[in-house]
């Protein structure tokens, strides 16, 4: 059986490993540097403590057991494909195929330090729930939420959960009755930020910032992050008992080391079929790859699984000698369900078409059923859905 190595326990890398099993001929190993798949677009309730930070997370040894696959945890730390090696921290391996799905690293902005972020470490969710408990039992606080852009890259922009984590907390501090002793500013460098979801979602975005209190501050780039606040490039200042800021992607460091065809930001170059530049049996998918496609083009969860779907039918397909190719580029759109901790909106975008839909109370229902619903796809005990 010719062997495939999957480097990334993501949305990207499990469902790579998943498609992969069902093929039947190929001996499949995932490997990743922690031994668990985080449900990131969940996450977004555990400061609010709506969620256990356990129920966000599935043990990649479950899956693995699931779906027949090897799995083991190790650090990656250089390819080498024109051997059809891998370097891990601890041992080099050598592939027939292989499928990099490692994800990205984030733009480092000065004072960094000084922020947390939702979409960083899975444990970081946890220190802003710490954190927000603090100011919680204070009775006060001032709390800055934001993201920031890849100049180099503007599909690398993770704005959605900083919405929904600003509409999460003011629903929690509303629950405690003392919403009107706290003060949430939304900011951004850009001038309309979540245009790329269009006009119609951006509008109702800023719509339910103001209806829910939460002031607004875009447009200005990002000077540094203090301890005790944000400065811009103006010098204007917010000042802040907490921050929480979702940095843009870039491109992941660990590939500094590898001889793949790298964009200007760092992520790896590909074709509409998943397969990397200059390599024959090498793909990339999910956050670590350059989307080719529109300008409005995003890097979701979703989007990721669409490209590793692709990527593993088109290694099946040299496989079998068979010339069909499947893309992922005609498949581009974003889709998000915007929580509010009680309700929700559904936002869709492709080349053809955009539009929000307001969802109160079942919408915030139907995220919950979805969180269930992946969990339950992800470890093989019930089928998953067409197209989703």
């Amino acid at each position: 059986m010719k062997k495939v190595i999957i480097l990334g326990g993501g949305f990207a890398g499990v469902q790579a490993a998943i498609e992969l099993s069902k093929k039947k001929i190929f001996d499949v190993t995932l490997i990743s540097n922690r031994d668990y798949f985080f449900l990131y677009p969940i996450s977004i309730w555990i400061p609010t403590k709506s969620i256990p930070f356990e129920n966000v997370k599935i043990p990649l040894s479950n899956i693995a057991q699931a779906h027949g696959l090897n799995f083991f945890v190790d650090e990656f730390t250089a390819i080498i494909s024109n051997q059809n090696k891998i370097e891990l921290k601890n041992q080099i391996l050598e592939y027939d195929y292989l499928i990099v799905a490692i994800g990205a690293d984030k733009v480092q902005h000065n004072g960094i330090e000084n922020t947390l972020s939702i979409c960083g470490k899975p444990e970081t969710s946890l220190e802003i729930q710490k954190r927000i408990e603090e100011l919680v039992e204070q009775n006060k606080g001032t709390i800055a939420l934001g993201f920031g852009g890849n100049p180099k890259d503007k599909s690398a922009v993770r704005g959605g959960p900083a919405f929904e984590l600003a509409f999460n907390l003011d629903h929690y501090l509303k629950q405690k009755k003392i919403r009107d002793k706290f003060n949430l500013i939304f900011f951004a460098p850009m001038e309309e930020p979540g245009a790329r979801m269009g006009k119609k979602a951006m509008q109702m975005a800023n719509n339910m910032l103001d209806s829910f209190g939460i002031k607004r501050y875009f447009g200005k780039k990002i000077k540094k992050f203090d301890s005790d606040g944000v400065v811009f490039e103006d010098d204007s200042k917010i000042q802040s008992d907490l921050t929480l800021f979702i940095p843009a992607s870039t491109g992941n460091k660990a590939l500094q080391n590898s001889d793949l065809p790298l964009t200007e930001a760092g992520f790896v170059k590909i074709d509409d079929n998943c397969l990397v530049e200059n390599t024959k049996n090498v793909f990339a998918v999910g956050d670590v790859a350059a989307l080719n496609g529109p300008e409005w083009k995003a890097k979701q969860g979703h989007m990721a699984e669409v490209m590793a779907r692709a990527a593993v039918n088109n290694i099946y397909a040299i496989e079998t000698n068979n010339s069909h190719r499947q893309g992922y580029q005609k498949h581009l759109n974003i889709l998000c369900i915007m929580d509010t901790g009680n309700g929700a909106a559904f936002v869709f975008r492709n080349d053809k078409r955009a539009f929000a839909i307001p969802l109160p109370v079942i919408g915030h229902t139907i995220k919950k059923m979805w969180g269930k619903y992946v969990i339950l796809t992800k470890l093989g005990k019930i089928p998953r859905l067409p197209g989703l």
